[in-house]
């Protein structure tokens, strides 16, 4: 059987994605670097980022409290 983890452990994922990829936002993201590497690498950040959350909320049993 899958061990998934329950909604306390998804909020807390949550929470760490959103704020590492604030962090590398302001390191890298949108309006850093020269001309369009910003943009770039914020882009990629951003699929990135999509990726994660999607997969932290389908793997996560949100009715299951720890």
């Amino acid at each position: 059987m899958k061990n998934r983890g329950g909604c306390l452990e998804g909020i807390f994922k949550m929470l760490l994605l959103t704020a590492i990829f604030d962090w590398l936002q302001e390191k890298f993201g949108f309006g850093r670097g020269v001309s369009c590497t910003g943009c770039g690498c914020g882009l990629i950040l951003l699929l990135l980022f999509l990726l994660l959350v999607c997969n932290t909320i389908i793997g996560t049993d949100w009715l299951r409290a720890f």
